[in-house]
């Protein structure tokens, strides 16, 4: 974590480098989307988004910011675009998106986790053809799973045979060896933030904490509940940071959500707004972003980790080699 003397420094004004360049384009280019939610324009790769699955993490330093909210807003926009989307509730003890997509769950991953059931066993339907894989509430054995554990469920999502084009994963918050577990067995990692202080500083200890003790050198990141400004601020401040004190990591800016009464009232109903307000400035926003990240193809890691669906990559490279 950021030393406490350095905070107002590290996070204050400042100029960039040039090698974050890709970075700061990108808020240059990121436009508030108008009420018909232009097309973007530009198709993903075929070979990389048909092929495996895009496994997405979406992560946070702190917990309430949002991160879960955006996960069931995200996977209905992924939905509408038609890819086929599967939502890994991986916040083991304080499960959620049962609660957001108004789920009553018979099993979940502590029945995966303790070998009574199967993964495919526990899938759920979830609204517009999303599935679900639910986790548990108030499991505190699950809050930290074994090495062991930790291996077997890779094993178990290896084997799933699910038709999926992007697997999103909705972590718990922080940096425990659950949450370090996910967000290294995933492609490509969304951090998200928000404009208050402590929010900025947790989001960096997560960055740091992969950069340094796993060699993950590229991230993404969201601020939720902000307007234009303030979030091209927590990205500066963000950048900055990452700049001076961590080698050779990159930051990519993929946009922000905003303010929006409808969410809270959503929320209340269990419902997401994308379902209940589908013409909300934020469900604008989440259709936006879908159509962003779905454009830009994942970038390849150099850290070695073990993603989830690997060798049913690597079995499909063998047989097709897909670089041709």
């Amino acid at each position: 974590m950021i030393p406490s003397a350095n905070f107002d420094s590290v996070f204050g004004q400042g100029r960039l480098k040039l090698d974050q360049a890709n970075g700061i384009r990108n808020i240059i280019n990121i436009e508030i989307p108008n009420h018909k939610d232009q097309d973007l324009g530009g198709k993903p790769s075929v070979r990389q988004q048909d092929v495996f699955p895009r496994v997405i993490s979406v992560t946070s330093g702190k917990g309430g910011v949002g991160k879960t909210n955006i996960v069931c807003n995200l996977a209905i926009a992924f939905s509408r675009l038609g890819k086929k989307v599967l939502v890994l509730d991986a916040d083991l003890g304080l499960a959620n998106i049962d609660i957001l997509y108004d789920l009553k769950p018979l099993y979940n991953m502590e029945h995966v986790i303790n070998g009574g059931k199967k993964l495919s066993d526990i899938i759920m339907d979830g609204p517009e053809g999303i599935r679900i894989i639910p986790a548990g509430s108030g499991l505190s054995d699950l809050t930290n799973l074994t090495e062991g554990q930790k291996l077997n469920l890779l094993s178990e999502f290896e084997s799933l045979d699910e038709t999926i084009d992007i697997f999103l994963i909705d972590t718990g918050a922080g940096i425990s060896s659950n949450v370090i577990y996910f967000n290294l067995a995933a492609d490509e990692c969304i951090v998200v933030a928000t404009d208050e202080p402590t929010s900025l500083t947790d989001a960096y200890a997560m960055i740091k904490v992969m950069a340094i003790k796993y060699g993950t050198t590229y991230f993404k990141l969201l601020v939720n509940m902000v307007n234009e400004k303030q979030a091209k601020s927590v990205f500066f401040s963000m950048n900055q940071a990452v700049e001076r004190f961590l080698n050779h990591v990159f930051i990519d800016y993929i946009g922000y959500i905003p303010v929006d009464d409808l969410l809270k009232q959503a929320l209340i109903k269990r419902k997401t707004i994308m379902e209940l307000y589908p013409d909300a400035k934020a469900s604008r926003f989440f259709n936006t972003l879908a159509k962003r990240l779905l454009q830009n193809p994942p970038r390849v890691y150099d850290s070695g980790n073990i993603k989830f669906f690997l060798k049913r990559f690597i079995n499909f490279r063998e047989t097709y080699d897909i670089r041709k």
